[in-house]
């Protein structure tokens, strides 16, 4: 990291962080074919994106994903700048051929060795893992052998994947998302044919869409078998989609795209059924064949939680048989290829669609082409939540591209990024002002990284990357958002000042060469915002896992409570001391609530240690 400085920070963010609830998750996000590097190491086998790399012009300027971050051999400068950064969550994914190299049965440890030192440094640094299973790198062995998703073998060896990491690695992490983006896997990946695996087949998509479904259904339900007490959700890319005037046949196209974009996911996984419209447009797909007796139950396992990733909205229209109208549509508006290449250059993702086309609306663009709406997130998170019997939301992507440099002040200025930050997440606010039950925010992406078919050009990270060197620099905008965690953060119950003056002391104590943990227990603080006590390394790592564990006895997290209470037993407490730590809790959070909090972690010490009790 360079010492770049800080953007000069507008007022509005200590007014932004007070517009959103108190205990509002901020995270980050990546996910492993993009960062990870290291595609041959440790008996990780080829994955679908590394054959689609192999593919001439395939990917722009022909990157692959070969080192990109390194992030393989660099988690732990990466993990200690995450918690400089001081966003509670990191949402990661899991790569599916460096666990199961054939796709299933035979393990590879090595591969699972590497994601435990990953939470072991995240730990280290207070952030709380988010998992991803699946982020499209299917191993490649699957696609060959049986199809990929388009076989329905592939949802079951999904299934067997999750419950192999799940059994692995679950006494670390509390929040699982099966699927990422199961938009894009199918519909870019087997239709367009412009994402891996490339396939070009409106059938094959729709099956893949499905299977995707059911593997996230089979997975959900038998990890939930293991972990009732974990949250469980998947993500969906969605978008508002809106007709371009009100002729009968814009309307119809619109119709047309968001049953695709957004209801042949919502629908099976909140509602039980695919939309009856979509469904009866595409006679060439068997769907007696392909959903199957049971099927629908299985996708439409209760989730905890719903992962929404959003970047912008779709105006659609019919196109003109002539041709006519082609020069006023939106440039690659449905892909990710070239902002410049136009879209009737390759198959569209919307099956049976071909005669829809896009409109541009003369909003600024990223340097994807995308442009920037957030008052269509606000509409999208109100239809979801009008429209749809949804558990609580996650914002768990929102970003934007542009073309980041490093200055000769070794400062990266993204004034852009700022902007495009704050004004999604005045959208999260008024979405909860108006009864929207969204509880998190993950800004993509914590580190530039390999942006797909569009290579390492397109930079979305918070941290800029020097794919050269592997040099990292936060952005201006990653001490803006670092600013916006620490701006508000939750105070319990009116105990703002005993909690800064108690921080105060327990500060004293420890820099005066005091052993914290021979101090009272009323002298340790359970600390006014949560980057307080995670930013001051003269703090003992034991300290700080007290008082997170404190806080969140206090606020009632409880599945985060016993994901610190593991990590405070590795950091060194005994049980006895986090008993006290918890019991502590009911000095300002009630009897009933450090009770209940007890409970917790008499279950999680017992489960750590089975010999011994705290």
């Amino acid at each position: 990291m360079t010492a770049a400085s800080a953007a000069t920070l507008p007022p509005s963010v200590t007014d932004l962080r007070r517009r959103l609830p108190a205990d509002f998750a901020f995270g980050t996000a990546t996910a492993a074919y993009q960062i990870e590097g290291a595609v041959a190491a440790d008996g990780r086998s080829p994955s679908i994106w590394d054959a689609y790399c192999e593919r001439p012009g395939a990917i722009l300027g022909g990157d692959t994903g070969e080192t990109t971050c390194d992030h393989y051999h660099r988690y732990a400068a990466d993990a200690d700048l995450l918690g400089w950064l001081g966003a509670r969550f990191y949402r990661f994914s899991i790569s599916w051929p460096r666990v199961l190299p054939e796709g299933s049965g035979r393990i590879e440890q090595r591969g699972l060795d590497f994601y435990r030192r990953l939470l072991d440094a995240l730990d280290r640094n207070g952030v709380e893992p988010w998992v991803t299973l699946y982020h499209w790198d299917l191993p490649q062995v699957l696609q060959e052998r049986d199809g990929g998703w388009a076989a329905r073998s592939t949802a079951e060896a999904f299934a067997e994947f999750a419950l192999v990491v799940h059994d692995a690695l679950g006494d670390r992490i509390a929040h699982w998302t099966t699927l990422n983006e199961p938009f894009c896997s199918a519909f870019y990946g087997y239709a367009a044919g412009t994402q891996a695996p490339g396939v070009v087949d409106g059938p094959s998509a729709i099956a893949a869409g499905h299977h995707l479904m059911l593997g996230h259904g089979l997975a959900l339900r038998a990890m939930r078998e293991r972990r009732p007490d974990h949250r469980f959700g998947v993500t969906l890319n969605l978008s508002p989609v809106e007709a371009a005037t009100a002729a009968a046949a814009d309307q119809d196209a619109a119709r047309r795209i968001d049953a695709r974009r957004n209801r042949f996911f919502l629908d099976p996984i909140l509602r039980g059924s695919y939309p009856a419209d979509m469904v009866a447009e595409l006679p060439q797909v068997d769907w007696e064949h392909l959903v199957r007796p049971g099927d629908l139950a299985t996708i439409a396992q209760p989730l905890d939680l719903l992962g929404v990733n959003y970047y912008r909205r779709f105006v659609a229209r019919a196109a003109d048989p002539s041709g006519a109208s082609a020069a006023s549509a939106s440039p690659a508006a449905d892909t990710l290829v070239d902002a410049e290449a136009p879209a009737a250059a390759e198959p569209t993702p919307h099956v049976g669609c071909e005669d829809v086309e896009f409109v541009a609306t003369g909003r600024p663009r990223t340097q994807m082409g995308w442009e920037i709406d957030p008052e269509g997130l606000t509409e999208l998170l109100l239809r979801l939540h009008r429209d749809y019997p949804v558990p609580p939301l996650y914002l768990t992507e929102n970003g934007m591209a542009h073309a980041d440099e490093v200055g000769a002040d070794g400062r990266v200025a993204d004034p852009e990024r700022i902007a495009y930050l704050r004004t999604h997440l005045e959208a999260c606010a008024d979405a909860i002002d108006r009864g929207v039950d969204l509880r998190g925010y993950f800004a993509w992406s914590f580190l530039d990284n390999f942006e797909w078919s569009l290579g390492l050009e397109r930079r979305f990270g918070l941290v800029h990357v020097d794919y050269e060197t592997q040099q990292r620099t936060p952005k201006d905008s990653a001490y803006w958002y670092r600013d916006l965690v620490a701006a508000e953060t939750p105070r319990l119950r009116g105990t703002a000042n005993r909690t800064e003056v108690l921080g105060a002391e327990h500060v004293r104590r420890s820099t005066a060469g005091v052993d914290p943990l021979a101090a009272p227990l009323q002298d340790l603080v359970t600390t006014a915002c949560w980057g307080t006590v995670w930013e001051r390394p003269e703090l003992p790592r034991p300290t700080r896992s007290l008082v997170t564990v404190s806080l969140l006895a206090a606020l009632g997290h409880h599945d985060e409570l016993a994901v610190h209470v593991r990590g405070a037993l590795r950091n060194g407490c005994t049980p006895e001391q986090i008993a006290e730590a918890v019991t502590h809790t009911a000095v300002y959070a009630g009897a009933p609530a450090a009770l209940a909090a007890m409970r917790v972690v008499v279950a999680t010490v017992r489960e750590a240690s089975p010999q011994d009790g705290p």
